[in-house]
C-alpha cells in the first residue's frame, strides 16, 4: 500500500450554466476524494466564469483498482436559502497515482474539464492541475538513532577495561 499526498490545484471555470435569474451567481466548488471533502471560497458576483486560484490537500492511500480513484467537483452557486446545483466534473487519477508510486511522484498539468449537469449535458468546463507526492516510507538506520553501534562499542571497551 502505498501513501501520499495529492495536491489539486483549482483554477478557474468557464461558460458556466447560470443558475440566477436576478443578478450573477456566487459559484464555490466542493471537491471530494475517497470520503474527504474541500470547499473553496465562494467567487462572489463573479458569475458565469469564476476564479478561484485555491490549492487542496488530500490524504491518499493508494489501494485498489484505478476506478476507485476519482476526485469530484461539484459547482455549487452560494443563495440565500438553498444553493443551486450548478455542475460537476470527474477527473480519475487511478493511473496518476500509480506512476507517482513508480516514479517518485507524478503531475497532471493545468487542463480544462468538461462540467456536466445531472442529465449529462454540458454546462461549461473547469480548469484544474493535480500532483501526487507518495510518502516516503522511514527505513531503520542504526547510526540514526542516536550512534547505538558506536555507543555499543564504548561500553564493550569500558568492559573490558574493568575486568
Amino acid at each position: 500500500m502505498a501513501t501520499g499526498f495529492m495536491e489539486v490545484q483549482l483554477v478557474k471555470a468557464k461558460g458556466l450554466r447560470d443558475t440566477d435569474i436576478f443578478g450573477k451567481m456566487d459559484p464555490y466548488v466542493l471537491i471530494q476524494y475517497k470520503g474527504q471533502e474541500k470547499r473553496s471560497r465562494d467567487a462572489n458576483g463573479q458569475g458565469k466564469n469564476p476564479v478561484w486560484n485555491e490549492q487542496f490537500m488530500f490524504k491518499v492511500d493508494h489501494v485498489g483498482s484505478n476506478d476507485q480513484h476519482k476526485l469530484i467537483f461539484k459547482i455549487m452557486d452560494k443563495d440565500l436559502y438553498k444553493d443551486d446545483f450548478v455542475g460537476e466534473a470527474i477527473i480519475h487519477v487511478g493511473d496518476l497515482l500509480a506512476q507517482g508510486v513508480e516514479n517518485g511522484g507524478a503531475k497532471l498539468q493545468t487542463l480544462k474539464y468538461r462540467v456536466v449537469r445531472a442529465n449529462k449535458s454540458y454546462c461549461g468546463e473547469i480548469d484544474v492541475g493535480v500532483t501526487f507526492t507518495p510518502k516516503v516510507e522511514d527505513k531503520f538506520v542504526e547510526e540514526e538513532i542516536g550512534g547505538w553501534k558506536e555507543s555499543h562499542k564504548y561500553l564493550s571497551k569500558i568492559s573490558k577495561a574493568n575486568i
